[in-house]
């Protein structure tokens, strides 16, 4: 069942996916020449998403503790990462954000050309040059008042617990004073595992934003230690979580 499930979920992206390009080149071209930010294709492209995810066989994915959320300031929003899906899912989170992303996803069919319509920001992993130029173009939006999105952990995790964070993010908000928005995603990883096309339908999907955290409140400077105790700070609610659906 969970075959056939999947053969309609991803016909339905591919189908919606063709049938909206036209649109979203049509959306880019009119808003290029005033749209330098790209502020409108990243609203149009989360609305996108929105339509996607409504195929994915699970309940209604709502966010709690949206209310968190000063809309007038820009975050480094962190999540923690256990499928292809957390993409779609933080989607959900309807403010102006750039994504960090790796470079090898340029390269993917309608992925790639939307990363790079909307002035998303690559990053080659393991080039420090290239991590020189993310942070730069990072820190540069965050003093614009558009806020960040990264996966601290860089990669999807193989079993769905929090790995070892990188410390980019932190350095972000260190260098720019903006405050770390963690983000708490369960269940993705099981609705689809990594690797795998064959969705298990019914998964839950808890979407949780925790209360952002202000650099004036940091305990330390080291980017390793905050990176060290963001994970542990999430670790610890994703246990709750867990705790809490059985």
């Amino acid at each position: 069942m969970n075959k056939i499930i999947s053969a309609l979920v991803w016909s339905a992206f591919i189908l919606t996916t063709l049938i909206l390009f036209p649109v979203s080149l049509l959306i880019w071209f009119l808003t290029y020449p005033f749209d330098t930010s790209r502020k409108v294709f990243h609203y149009w492209l989360l609305i996108h998403s929105g339509i996607l995810a409504s195929f994915l066989p699970c309940g209604r994915i709502r966010p709690e503790g949206t209310e968190k959320i000063n809309r007038n300031i820009s975050y480094v929003i962190i999540s923690n990462h256990q499928s292809i899906l957390d993409i779609l899912v933080l989607n959900r989170i309807f403010i102006n954000f750039k994504w960090i992303s790796k470079i090898e996803n340029l390269s993917v069919p309608f992925l790639g050309w939307y990363l790079r319509m909307a002035g998303y920001i690559p990053v080659e992993r393991g080039n420090r040059e290239s991590r020189g130029e993310m942070i730069k173009s990072a820190a540069r939006c965050l003093r614009n008042n558009i806020s960040i999105m990264i996966f601290p952990e860089g990669t999807r995790s193989p079993d769905g617990n929090i790995g070892f964070f990188k410390t980019g993010a932190f350095e972000l908000a260190l260098m720019t004073d903006k405050p770390v928005l963690p983000v708490i995603i369960d269940g993705t990883g099981r609705l689809l595992r990594k690797k795998s096309r064959i969705f298990t339908a019914g998964a839950k999907i808890t979407f949780k934003i925790l209360d952002p955290v202000f650099p004036g409140s940091f305990m330390t400077s080291n980017h390793d230690e905050l990176a060290a105790a963001f994970r542990k700070i999430m670790t610890r609610e994703l246990e709750i979580i867990r705790a809490g659906e059985q």
